[in-house]
Order: C-alpha cells, then sequence, then structure tokens
C-alpha cells in the first residue's frame, strides 16, 4: 500500500536525534510521500535542508502559521513571500485562524490570512488552512473573498457536518488525522456522511498522535494507524483508503 502523509512537521527539533529514522520507518509502514507545511521564519531553513536532502519525498509549503502571527506580522510575511519566488513550493501553508490559544493579534491573524490566500490565488497553489476554533470565521474571510476556484485542505478538520459540507462545496478537502481514533473527538460522526474523494490523509507530526499512542510523540509512520480507523468509519478496506487518498494528494498537491 502507498499512503501520503499531507501533513507533517518532520523538520522540527522534535525529531533532530533520529529523523532518519523517522523517515525510514515511515517508509517501510508504506508512507512514500510527506508534505512539509512552514510555520514561521525560523523554520523555513531546517524545512528547506529536509526537503533537498529527500527529493522527490519531501515537499515543502510556504506561510505563516497563525499563532505564530503577532505585531511584527507583516515583516514575516515579507520573508514568506520573498521565499514564495525564490523556489519551488507546492502550497501555501499553514496559514489560518487560531483562537484555541490567543485572541489577542485576531484582527492582525485574519489580515495575514488574507494576504496568503491571495498569493495562493496568484500562484495557483493549494492552500492548507489551520481553523482551530474559528471555524465559523475562516469561512467568513473565505466568503468574503469569493474566490471563485479554491483549491486546498482544512488540516486537521475538526469542525461539524455543516462546515464539512460548505468546505467540500467550496472545493477544499478535509484533512484525516489522529482526532478520528479519539473516542470522543466527534470526527467519525461527520466524516461517515463525506464521500473518500474529498478526504486525504496526515499527521501533524509530532503533534496529535492517534490512540494508541496519544500523548507521544506523533509520527508519520503511524498514517496506517489513521487510515484503519477512516476504514472502519466509511466501511471500506485500507487498501481503499490508501488508494483513494494517495490519489487525491497528488492530484492536490501535484506530486
Amino acid at each position: 500500500m502507498n499512503f501520503i502523509d499531507t501533513h507533517t512537521h518532520i523538520y522540527t527539533a522534535e525529531f533532530d536525534t533520529d529523523r532518519e529514522w523517522a523517515i525510514k520507518a515511515a517508509q517501510a509502514c508504506g508512507v512514500s510521500k510527506f508534505v512539509l507545511p512552514n510555520v514561521d521564519s525560523t523554520t523555513i531553513k531546517p524545512m528547506i535542508e529536509l526537503s533537498e536532502n529527500y527529493p522527490n519525498v519531501c515537499f515543502p509549503l510556504i506561510g505563516l502559521h497563525p499563532t505564530s502571527v503577532n505585531a511584527n506580522f507583516e515583516h514575516e510575511l515579507e520573508i514568506m513571500r520573498t521565499e514564495l519566488n525564490s523556489r519551488k513550493y507546492y502550497g501555501i501553508g499553514e496559514v489560518g485562524i487560531d483562537l484555541y490559544w490567543d485572541k489577542t493579534f485576531y484582527e492582525f491573524q485574519v489580515e495575514a490570512f488574507k494576504e496568503q490566500l491571495r498569493w495562493a490565488q496568484e500562484k495557483e497553489l493549494p492552500v492548507v488552512i489551520h481553523s482551530r476554533n474559528s471555524m465559523n470565521e475562516i469561512f467568513e474571510v473565505l466568503e468574503n473573498l469569493n474566490f471563485s476556484n479554491y483549491k486546498g485542505v482544512f488540516h486537521c478538520f475538526s469542525g461539524n457536518l455543516i462546515h464539512a459540507k460548505k468546505a467540500v462545496e467550496m472545493g477544499f478537502y478535509l484533512g484525516i488525522g489522529g482526532v478520528i481514533t479519539f473516542k470522543n473527538g466527534g470526527l467519525d460522526s461527520v466524516i461517515t456522511h463525506i464521500g473518500l474523494e474529498h478526504l486525504v490523509l496526515e499527521t501533524d507530526s509530532p503533534w496529535l498522535a492517534p490512540v494508541p499512542h496519544r500523548g507521544k510523540r506523533n509520527e508519520s509512520a503511524y498514517i496506517p494507524i489513521i487510515a484503519q480507523k477512516l476504514a472502519e468509519v466509511k466501511n471500506k478496506t485500507i487498501s481503499e483508503i490508501a488508494e483513494i487518498t494517495t490519489i487525491n494528494a497528488q492530484k492536490l498537491f501535484q506530486i
């Protein structure tokens, strides 16, 4: 079986002692490609180094994470914009609005999100959306910009069925990760009603490890655990999950 982890931060310090091993372990589990969303200006260098060390295996995205947005966000965006124009990136991300940790810079988060959505439109790139505790605010921005050809993924989708249907109607995929294995995650009851053609697999490693590894470092090698749970929810085989979600990821990121 062939899987793609559409969202991993395997370039972070959590993997500094065993990054090569973690990639090999994932590959041994069938994960052939890794999509790397950026966080801020400090993560660009390690992300690019990893993608250069693993060509056609690791695929970098560029963007400013909403929890990294502060009063200095315009300078950070300038760095992102320069990067976007300097090399090959496979999407804009991870971008969006996060109202879970801190609402201090909410208006700045909205402005940063809008600007990066414009880049995605200009470059015809997919956008990876972070929407923690902010689903309604995300849709408000998307609807106000009113672009006709959105493409991208709601990373770590955690909305309700109304949100899910609206997202796929707008042209987005839903990123399914470890949360689907959580007992009270609530995601399985939503995903039951969404076709596999709208779903991609992700880990968000090193965070959000699936059961039975919850609370520990997440790894791309756990993608089959997520796929197996999704197979149970959708009443499909894990091979079908692998095939369809991989096709979806290849189509979305052109990898």
